[in-house]
């Protein structure tokens, strides 16, 4: 079998903004849950989708707000488009879909959590996140855990992501920790771009591993000049660095309650055709291909 593990944050974020808006009979601001759910049911129809789970960021703060104050917050971001996110989860929830709800920790913790415990189970063939998030590219192993954006339809697996990023999936938190994450609010190393930092980690693998003397790096890509700058920053700002690495780090340890018998789909509940006409879509029941 395979399992699903869905990014319901990114998905309500694709469909805010990349469907018409739709407002429900009570007034509100409804497009992105109807997106997001006629986009499951889409997966769901799809051939060989048997054990699917979705994460949210219940809230978009988390322990590494504690960790980094300049680290994402919910500041900025649409009202219509937070107001939606109990309701995505309700909506999904009545769809049969395993919810995990995340406050504490983060959406992508909740996946993390589940490719740990679930990872080495023999009868799970392959892990699909379905999400394009580059913090997620550090959880794929050969292809059987995989990430895939649904919206472009790439799958990228361990070889995808030393081409994509010049690291190993390993490495990838050393990685965002040296050129940053616009999306979470970390700068980065001063100095340090994407194609230096692949180059170093490509050799060294992990932050602590570079040698602070440029000499022994031995790249013939970077100069001895470049090396030398790149060198300085790191041990000038290695505090922060660590700390960057920290917050791309995922976590393992959510307790997340559901089996694998838990993830998998044995149709929607009759509440999904309330809440649908609720929302104010009639149709969408009607594309659901089994129920409870």
């Amino acid at each position: 079998m395979k399992i699903y593990l869905v990014d319901g944050t990114y998905e309500l974020f694709r469909n805010h903004f990349g469907v018409p808006p739709k407002k429900a009979p009570n007034g509100q601001e409804v497009g992105a849950t109807l997106g997001l759910l006629r986009s499951l049911l889409m997966l769901l129809a799809s051939p060989g989708v048997t054990h699917i789970a979705c994460a949210f960021d219940h809230v978009i703060e988390s322990f590494r707000n504690d960790l980094y104050p300049g680290y994402k917050t919910g500041a900025g971001v649409d009202p219509n488009l937070l107001a939606q996110f109990s309701l995505a989860e309700k909506a999904v929830s009545a769809l049969g879909v395993t919810v995990w709800p995340m406050v504490k920790f983060e959406a992508d913790d909740a996946i993390a959590s589940s490719v740990e415990r679930l990872g080495n189970n023999k009868t799970v063939e392959q892990m699909v996140i379905c999400s394009p998030d580059k913090d997620l590219a550090q959880l794929v192993s050969g292809k059987r855990i995989v990430y895939w954006d649904r919206r472009r339809d790439i799958i990228v697996d361990e070889a995808g992501v030393i081409e994509k990023f010049g690291v190993r999936p390993q490495s990838i938190p050393d990685w965002l920790a040296l050129v940053g994450d616009s999306a979470d609010g970390y700068p980065g190393v001063p100095g340090w771009g994407a194609k230096s930092s692949s180059a170093v980690l490509a050799r060294f693998k992990h932050l602590e591993s570079i040698p602070s003397d440029p000499t022994k790096w031995k790249l013939s890509t970077i100069s001895p000049g470049r090396a030398a700058s790149l060198a300085e920053s790191l041990v000038q700002h290695h505090d922060e660095a660590m700390l960057f690495r920290k917050l791309a780090t995922l976590r393992k340890d959510v307790p997340l309650k559901e089996s694998l018998e838990d993830l998998k789909w044995q149709g929607a509940y009759p509440r999904l055709k309330k809440l649908c006409h609720e929302l104010g879509d009639e149709r969408i029941p009607e594309r659901v291909p089994r129920w409870r």
